[in-house]
């Protein structure tokens, strides 16, 4: 027998930061909220994304520092033994905690329920309806004012001869291992290739990583992508740039992989393949079409600016709307959602100055244009690129690896870019958004305020270079 749910003012398929943004600021409004979640509530972040990740690299680069505190005058490099089960272990705590935490106590806080069940749609365009096979194979059908999709993205993996027949690691389930691999290969050198590259490295694991495109890192500056494959070489990373996973074979000794460089093909062997070539949205199973919503050619849900689908009661909000995959945007996304279905705001979210991060050590962070970015878009571009050997907070910490990159318009020396490979550079990005936020230039943001021995004086002194030789400057010269 179906249970059906009438009165329903927003049902949200999916319980990640979107779906949690959205029911938060709807029950705020004295919304009725149901949420269907098929898998473990909390979506990605806190269960295998951001939370999990970053935790483990927090740990590897606690045993890097240890190795590589040698650097000061005094001090001598330790090894520290790995109790891999033991860091697995401590990260399936923290995860459970915050899932606690942060959704499914929050949701009992706020009076929605969570129904834990597969959700397809049914009815018409014009009265669409979710239909959910629970858990315990019941159902249940829910009729609402507004629907949300918010069901996120899933590692996806490109069509390579034997891959799927041989198996390999996701992000997700790298982090689920209950052994330290002796080797590895990583296939992808973007944001989440380089973390998982550099965690397992720092324990111990031999790891090679290749990429199709010519550098690592290849989305950001040519610079910053130069500074992160010097750190991996001193770290005894082996990298294949413009290089094509072609075919894979697996043996009860590990893979065994034929990679490609134009007509050039080697032979590669590992313990573990752990591929990270990027993410796909989840519509699978939703029944999309028969409620009129349009997908895009990545199986992204088509939005327009304010979330709202081809279905004017259904919206998409986070990962699976093809947008920026980022867990703040999601979020922002999701609150969006919520304004614009029960208070017609017509809000729409402005990308200008939209932050990133890779949690590399040193990290990698960026805001706003590119220079290639600013010349496609027909605006004069006027560059500075700051080593960290100018900067008093690298040099007291006996590492200077990195660079600060300010990309500005010509002539009214507006900021446009801000690119950083720094110890830090999360925090220090953070600054460089709200300049480009503000519509500072180079001139006021070399004027501006900055502590002594901080990173984030890197933003200024970077400045500074477009009218100063800042390696003649004193220690905090105004």
């Amino acid at each position: 027998m179906t249970t059906t749910y009438s009165g329903v003012d927003l049902a949200v398929i999916g319980s990640g930061s979107a779906a949690f943004a959205a029911a938060i600021a709807a029950t705020g409004g004295g919304k009725r909220v149901v949420m269907v979640e098929r898998g473990t509530t909390g979506g990605t972040c806190v269960n295998v994304g951001c939370v999990p990740s970053k935790a483990l690299l927090a740990a590897a680069e606690a045993r890097h520092g240890a190795a590589a505190a040698g650097r000061f005058p005094g001090l001598a490099a330790a090894e520290v033994p790995v109790g891999f089960p033991g860091l697995i272990g401590g990260k399936d705590a923290l995860v459970e905690q915050l899932r606690a935490e942060k959704y499914t106590g929050l949701a009992a806080d706020y009076g929605w329920e969570i129904v834990h069940g597969t959700a397809a749609f049914a009815g018409s365009t014009e009265a669409p309806v979710l239909d959910v096979v629970l858990r315990d194979g019941g159902t249940r059908r829910i009729e609402a004012a507004h629907y949300l999709i918010a069901t996120g993205s899933a590692p996806w993996a490109p069509p390579v001869d034997g891959l799927e027949q041989a198996g390999y690691l996701t992000s997700t389930t790298a982090m689920e291992l209950d052994m330290l691999p002796e080797s590895m290969v990583v296939v992808g050198g973007n944001a989440v290739g380089l973390e998982q590259a550099q965690f397992f490295t720092r324990l111990g694991t031999e790891v090679t990583v290749i990429e199709a495109l010519e550098r690592l890192a290849p989305f950001e500056e040519p610079e910053v992508s130069d500074a992160i494959e010097e750190v991996f070489a001193a770290e005894g990373i082996t990298v294949h740039t413009g290089t094509a996973l072609a075919a894979v074979r697996r043996d009860e000794h590990g893979y065994t992989l034929a990679v490609g460089r134009g007509s050039e093909e080697i032979e590669l062997r590992a313990e573990k393949l752990l591929v990270a070539t990027g993410r796909r949205p989840v519509t699978a199973g939703l029944n999309l079409d028969a409620v009129g919503v349009k997908t895009g050619t990545r199986g992204e849900v088509v939005v327009d600016d304010h979330q709202r689908t081809t279905n004017e009661r259904i919206w998409a909000a986070g990962d699976v709307a093809g947008g920026p995959q980022f867990v703040y945007v999601a979020a922002a996304q999701g609150t969006l959602v919520a304004d614009n279905a029960f208070t017609g705001a017509g809000r729409t979210l402005d990308y200008t100055a939209l932050p990133r991060v890779t949690f590399t050590s040193p990290a990698i962070a960026a805001v706003g244009m590119t220079d290639a970015q600013v010349a496609d878009a027909g605006i004069r571009c006027d560059c500075r690129t700051l080593p960290l050997e100018h900067v008093p907070r690298a040099l007291a910490n006996r590492d200077t690896r990195g660079l600060v990159k300010l990309v500005a318009e010509r002539g009214t020396g507006r900021v446009l870019g801000v690119h950083v490979i720094a110890d830090g550079a999360g925090d220090l990005i953070t600054a460089a958004t709200y300049a480009i936020t503000a519509g500072l230039t180079v001139e006021q943001l070399a004027q501006t305020w900055a502590p002594y021995l901080t990173m984030a004086e890197a933003l200024k002194l970077a400045a500074q270079t477009f009218t100063a030789d800042v390696a003649k400057l004193s220690c905090c010269a105004g």
